[in-house]
């Protein structure tokens, strides 16, 4: 196992002049509520473009807060992020929503709406770049946001499913509908907290290729959160371990084992 031995690791297998930096995290830290007890503490790293990384760790180690935290969902205590090198920092309002609109976030609960098609669910992934109600009303009848939706769904396997219901999909279909939902915001960087955690092995499987997949294809960023080892391994270029509330890993996936990441879920 490689731990961490400086506060910013660059990727051992990505020369760091030839790539870009989607995401950076510079001393980030973050408190409990109303207490001195550290969720995480002085957290850096840097992640390439077209990367794909997993952050690993036991339950209650703070991962799906961290991640949060990386897009201002959650306001950290302290420290810095910079999303392809612009700094979150101090933002607000309209400057900040502009700033996200080139993040994607798929949670462990795909959130659609159940009554509605799964292209019109995938539409609603336009509101980020829609102005006002009355901009995004009129975006779901233009043909080319249609066709752009159609495209996102091919892209997840799932055109034949466009004018289906949701409530009427399975789980990983759900999951992958949500997917596409982020994929139509067109972003550089995809956050995927436990996007398996609800699902059964096989779908789980399913969606991690298509992150994979999609990772290759669009060169696009993927940072997820994940409980199962075998993900990490096998769909990540790069594994990030927290544990007693510090990064205790940065390490390229091929250079950790089953047994050496199952220390962090110990």
């Amino acid at each position: 196992m490689n731990p961490v031995a400086q506060p910013m690791v660059q990727s051992q297998f990505i020369a760091p002049s030839m790539v870009s930096d989607s995401l950076q995290v510079e001393g980030l830290s973050k408190h409990f509520k109303g207490t001195d007890k550290a969720v995480f503490r002085d957290v850096s790293f840097s992640i390439n473009e077209g990367q794909s990384v997993a952050l690993i760790g036991a339950n209650g180690a703070g991962k799906s807060t961290l991640l949060r935290c990386c897009v201002r969902l959650i306001e950290p205590d302290s420290g810095k992020v910079s999303l392809s090198g612009e700094d979150l920092s101090g933002k607000s309002g309209r400057a900040l929503k502009k700033a996200r609109n080139r993040v994607g976030f798929v949670f462990q609960k795909h959130c659609l709406v159940p009554r509605l098609s799964a292209l019109t669910n995938v539409l609603h992934g336009n509101l980020a770049h829609c102005s006002g109600p009355r901009n995004w009303a009129q975006s779901l009848a233009r043909q080319e946001d249609r066709q752009r939706a159609m495209d996102c769904l091919e892209q997840v396997g799932l055109a034949d499913f466009a004018y289906q219901r949701c409530d009427q999909l399975s789980g990983g279909q759900s999951q992958r509908v949500a997917i596409a939902r982020a994929l139509m915001q067109e972003p550089s960087i995809l956050f995927a907290d436990e996007p398996t955690a609800s699902l059964d092995p096989q779908s789980g499987e399913l969606v991690m290729e298509l992150f994979a997949r999609l990772s290759r294809s669009r060169n696009l960023t993927v940072f997820f959160v994940s409980h199962h080892v075998e993900h990490a391994l096998h769909y990540a270029d790069r594994i990030l371990g927290l544990r007693s509330s510090e990064l205790q890993l940065d390490s390229p996936s091929h250079s950790e084992s089953t047994a050496s990441l199952r220390e962090f879920y110990a």
